[in-house]
């Protein structure tokens, strides 16, 4: 039982834990930090949080819980404030989608209560966002990646398993650079490619006859362009190194299949597709999204 939880960025995924906890019964309190007065009220409106607070340090001064849901990019000034307001016993978890940058900021930031910090990664993003976004059964079935510290006590990181669990997420553990470089490739990079698209095909002239006629495929594979800007641009730079490799990879990988295609090379190129095609139907279909 959580008595007093705070969630710093009460949108589709931190709304959704604080939901999700209450559904189970595991949480007395909740109060929600945010930039957005109108959106932390309407998460009171809709029952996610009990209590708005103007600021994350006056919020956590007796909270047993804190997960921090907001971009990569403000994680170190939100450390800074709460560090010197955190009870003794106080556990701080968070939501970030690269993990060696914030765990490198709470290492600044944290001092002696580092050992509190669990840093975790539920894969269950969209691309809507806010509290209306936030609904109970996200995390079923999903995917959540904890990267303990070697500071953290087991009873401690249990605790936050055990939380997500209860939520009926799927946790699993992880080395924070492991995560990061993984991430790049299954994550990071789809969602370059997706925002490259759509730019390219929105600088177009004539982009109203190309979008009229873009059918299933095209919104599907685009969908993730409709993504935070401001949360992607934290992620890309936070893991510029790993995502500039796949980067790499993958552009090569695209001049090679032009190269096939521009030699008339059709043997070659259906090869290529089938490959790709084997891999999608028996190493992702039927996995969590």
């Amino acid at each position: 039982m959580i008595g007093h939880l705070v969630v710093v960025g009460v949108g589709l995924i931190g709304g959704s834990f604080a939901l999700d906890l209450r559904k189970q019964g595991l949480v007395r309190r909740v109060t929600g930090v945010g930039r957005g007065r109108a959106n932390l009220e309407k998460a009171r409106q809709l029952g996610i949080i009990d209590a708005i607070a103007d600021s994350a340090a006056e919020a956590v001064a007796d909270a047993d819980l804190v997960l921090l849901a907001i971009p990569v990019g403000a994680m170190p000034a939100v450390f800074r404030a709460i560090a010197p307001a955190l009870p003794p016993a106080c556990i701080v978890t968070d939501a970030g989608s690269t993990k060696q940058d914030v765990v490198a900021a709470a290492r600044a930031t944290l001092g002696d209560k580092l050992g509190r910090f669990i840093p975790g990664h539920p894969i269950a993003g969209a691309e809507t966002s806010g509290a209306e976004a936030a609904r109970a059964g996200l995390y079923q079935h999903k995917p959540v990646i904890l990267t303990p510290l070697a500071e953290n006590a087991p009873a401690t990181v249990d605790t936050i398993a055990d939380l997500w669990k209860a939520c009926g997420a799927q946790v699993s553990l992880m080395q924070p650079d492991r995560h990061d470089h993984v991430f790049a490739a299954v994550s990071h990079l789809p969602h370059m490619v997706a925002f490259a698209l759509m730019e390219e095909l929105a600088g177009r002239p004539d982009a109203d006859l190309y979008f009229q006629h873009a059918g299933s495929g095209f919104r599907d594979f685009t969908r993730i362009a409709g993504s935070h800007p401001e949360m992607w641009r934290d992620i890309s730079m936070a893991n510029k190194e790993a995502l500039v490799a796949e980067l790499d990879a993958f552009i090569a990988k695209l001049s090679g299949m032009r190269n096939l295609l521009a030699s008339g090379d059709s043997a070659a190129l259906e090869a290529l597709f089938a490959r790709a095609r084997e891999a999608r139907l028996h190493r992702v279909k039927g996995r969590p999204h």
